[in-house]
């Protein structure tokens, strides 16, 4: 009687590595999270105009030298840039350093991605990546010790703010269309909430005054 071979056991798949990502063209969208590639669906309409809406509000006021009150400056504002950071190989969908910390915007490595963990991240909400920047990101976010984090959702028309704190990320802040708040980190300068989704902002009511020659 012949004993039976013995059976191999089972091969634990290899996690992809920061080489793998980068080797996934860029027009694919992919990510790096919790050791496994994701997906981004194409941006639409709807992505794109709360993506623009942020950069318009933030970088107005702060991506500049440090200046004035309502020009307060003191940031490098950016968006998506190819990053490693926390355990992550991600693209942020808006980002930015202080200035007085980084006293030039950082640069790619040879790799073109950058390591340099940013001050302040946003990451506009899908339906289909949602649970993703909620979840595993937030925790990569917290691991490179970003110390705020911006969710902006713009099917539910809700800004969350998120503050860094050793136990995790605490959230300081919720506010919807037509909130004019100040929100930590750019609370500088009061921003209407409505305009980071690209909300037409009021204009002001004409005047009755005769207009001087």
């Amino acid at each position: 009687m012949h004993a039976a071979p013995p059976v191999a056991p089972p091969r634990t798949p290899r996690r992809p590595t920061i080489e793998d990502w980068l080797a996934i063209p860029e027009e694919k969208r992919a990510e790096l999270i919790d050791g496994r590639i994701v997906y981004q669906g194409m941006p639409g309409p709807v992505h794109g105009r709360t993506q623009a809406g942020v950069i318009a509000l933030v970088r107005g006021a702060y991506d500049r030298r440090p200046g004035g009150a309502e020009r307060p400056g003191g940031w490098w504002i950016s968006m998506e840039v190819d990053m490693e950071i926390g355990g992550l190989g991600c693209r942020p969908d808006v980002l930015g350093w202080r200035r007085d910390k980084h006293p030039t915007m950082p640069e790619p490595d040879r790799r073109g991605i950058v390591t340099a963990a940013p001050d302040w991240i946003c990451e506009v909400l899908s339906p289909t990546t949602a649970h993703v920047d909620m979840g595993d990101k937030r925790l990569g976010y917290h691991r490179a010790g970003v110390a705020h984090y911006w969710l902006a959702d713009p099917h539910n028309g809700t800004l969350t703010v998120l503050r860094w704190t050793p136990e995790g990320y605490l959230i300081a802040l919720v506010v919807g269309r037509g909130d004019k708040v100040h929100a930590a980190p750019f609370d500088a300068v009061e921003i209407d909430a409505g305009g980071l989704f690209g909300d037409d902002m009021e204009e002001p009511p004409p005047s009755n005054e005769p207009t001087a020659p």
